[in-house]
């Protein structure tokens, strides 16, 4: 479907929410989809939108990162390159091989904050164990962007404990896929967080603003890959997803969609640090529309939910891990149950109510 007359693109056109995936949907998809290619075999094409493709047995992932400002309390824009693609390669059952990194530079960057940048991208490829061996280097003239745009692609291959692990998620119920897709969900399958949200959003938003919230939020950003195995040794889990642009509320409103199964979510369960929520509250955002790079979202098997979360929470990243909803047919897309007692319908983000945190 064409755009043309729509008018021009805005900030929540690359934010993550309804808007980007109206986009995607209307106009990227059609004109690029690879379902039908007949070479390579595409497992996972374009069009399931899942975190990433798998070609001919190979998982394969991009992610182009923008965030301003690039330093912030936690993290900087090359931490978040590593993390966010070996994160994308992990949650849907791969083992991260290797990445490539695009830099492309602002004239007048200064060669220390690029230095700084590239060391703390070499210090989180090393806590992932996933090196880049490739990449390209541009100049721009100032103005073009802003300091600096990094893109990692990355590649995996399938991880061995997959196989059992949906092989054990069949005994249970149907599996609909031989990855962990967003459309594998079904009714009774329980949904697992693996920490608190809303930290980075709210740490990069601080940076940019000089806003001070009576303590320093630090971001969540960290690579996942070794967490995410843990929670495969359990088993039992059929889909896995980070909630990055649009946080949480539009992670589980596209599983609802792509599953075709409502999903009803315990407000009270979904963990949100202290100094996150009194800023939310300050600032009239719902932290469960924030992005965050350094959380997984799990669907498991309900008789797996137990082991998963306590595999989980003996990992330095699921150390908060909490069983935050379940998926039922009972109601149509993504019900809140409130701390007060009543419900509320979780709506997709139309964007995400930060922009630039990734």
């Amino acid at each position: 479907m064409s755009q043309e007359g729509k008018g021009p693109l805005t900030m929540s056109h690359g934010a993550g929410g309804a808007n980007m995936q109206k986009m995607i949907g209307d106009l990227i998809v059609p004109v690029l989809s690879n379902r039908r290619w007949r070479r390579p075999v595409i497992q996972v094409p374009l069009d399931a939108l899942d975190d990433s493709a798998v070609v001919d047995g190979i998982v394969f992932t991009t992610d182009s990162h923008t965030v301003r400002p690039i330093f912030f309390p936690g993290g900087d824009i090359g931490s978040l390159s590593v993390a966010g693609t070996v994160n994308d390669l992990s949650v849907v059952g791969a083992e991260p091989l290797a990445l490539s990194c695009g830099l492309v530079l602002e004239e007048g960057l200064a060669f220390e904050e690029l230095e700084r940048i590239l060391r703390s991208m070499a210090a989180t490829c090393k806590r992932a164990g996933v090196p880049v061996v490739t990449g390209d280097t541009k100049v721009v003239e100032r103005g073009a962007v802003q300091k600096i745009v990094v893109n990692t692609s990355g590649i995996g291959r399938r991880s061995p404990l997959l196989d059992r692990n949906l092989k054990e998620a069949r005994r249970h119920r149907k599996v609909g896929g031989n990855w962990l897709l967003d459309s594998n969900l079904r009714p009774g399958d329980a949904i697992i967080l693996s920490g608190a949200v809303g930290d980075h959003g709210i740490a990069v938003l601080s940076q940019r603003e000089g806003y001070g919230f009576g303590s320093v939020i630090k971001s969540d950003v960290a690579p996942l890959n070794m967490m995410v195995e843990a929670a495969l040794k359990a088993g039992g889990v059929v889909s896995g997803k980070d909630p990055t642009r649009g946080g949480l509320a539009n992670l589980l409103n596209e599983w609802a969609e792509k599953s075709k199964t409502g999903i009803v979510v315990e407000e009270g369960s979904v963990p949100v640090h202290d100094g996150v929520r009194t800023a939310c509250e300050m600032l009239g955002i719902d932290p469960l529309s924030i992005g965050n790079e350094g959380k997984a979202v799990f669907g498991v098997v309900r008789e797996r939910a137990e082991a998963v979360l306590r595999a989980l929470r003996r990992t330095k990243e699921g150390r908060e891990a909490a069983l935050i909803g379940e998926a039922t047919a009972s109601v149509k897309g993504v019900v809140l149950h409130t701390t007060v007692g009543g419900r509320r319908i979780l709506e997709q983000p139309a964007g995400d109510p930060i922009p630039r945190i990734c």
